[in-house]
């Protein structure tokens, strides 16, 4: 037995990316999955690697694509010791002048939105059964200002903000609430947003690659498993005293302005 085997965890945003990772660094540590996703061709696949876990399409800013899911979960496990918070958007990128305010919204309602309706769902049946762990994906750009990015950069800040009042909220009932912030993350995402960026900066994609990686003290890019490494940790009895933690996986993040 480890400190998490035999845990029920709930991990939104799940098939794909971090939260892939997640799922199987925790599939590995013997724990009982459940994982959304609005990508239904990555939550296909899901279930044919993992066929024991309950894997579900559902949209984390919609309750009623969210409560398909959620029965499921009530109807099959008999608590909830673990969910991780963690679909996530990168949002538009550009001056905050050019930016839509439809574009800010999206980008506020994935990350934050889909937070709080996790966090909802899971705070009502942890206080039932005495006790449980809520993990939030935010980001280094949480912590920090960061130029040409104000929604996702809001909504990141937002995370932090909610998971300390959680963890004062919900700490009485045995509830531990932290936030993971990672740094960039190497994978398809972050390819994206770095062609993002390098657009509203007017330079090319290895100029805007290049700033990551002077930002960092580290001088190095972060994995998914070392992500999801953290993600086990904090939600294991080894950090059973862990709560209202903005926790960086980044190699020390000096600036996001680069």
């Amino acid at each position: 037995m480890t400190a998490i085997d035999g845990r029920h965890v709930v991990i939104t945003a799940g098939a794909a990316g971090i939260g892939l990772a997640m799922a199987k660094a925790f599939a590995a540590e013997g724990c009982a999955l459940a994982v959304c996703d609005v990508d239904r061709a990555a939550i296909s696949a899901f279930k044919q690697a993992y066929p024991a876990a309950i894997a579900h399409v559902a949209d984390v800013t919609d309750e009623a694509s969210l409560a398909p899911f959620f029965a499921d979960i009530d109807a099959s496990w008999p608590r909830i010791d673990v969910i991780c918070c963690n679909a996530g958007t990168g949002g538009p990128a550009g001056p905050v002048e050019t930016l839509a305010l439809s574009d800010w919204k999206a980008c506020l309602a994935v990350n934050l939105d889909g937070a709080f309706l996790t966090a909802r769902f899971a705070a009502e049946r942890m206080k039932r059964q005495g006790g449980g762990v809520i993990l939030m994906t935010s980001s280094t750009a949480g912590l920090f200002g960061y130029p040409m990015r104000s929604p996702y950069a809001t909504a990141k800040w937002g995370i932090i903000g909610l998971m300390k009042t959680l963890a004062m909220e919900l700490g009485p009932d045995g509830i531990r609430v932290n936030a993971i912030c990672p740094g960039a993350v190497e994978g398809d995402r972050m390819d994206r947003v770095i062609a993002n960026e390098a657009k509203a900066h007017g330079e090319d994609e290895a100029a805007a690659r290049q700033r990551y990686v002077s930002g960092v003290s580290m001088r190095s890019w972060v994995t998914a498993e070392e992500i999801a490494d953290a993600a086990v940790f904090l939600a294991s009895s080894q950090a059973s005293k862990i709560s209202g933690l903005a926790f960086p996986v980044d190699g020390n993040t000096e600036s996001l302005r680069g």
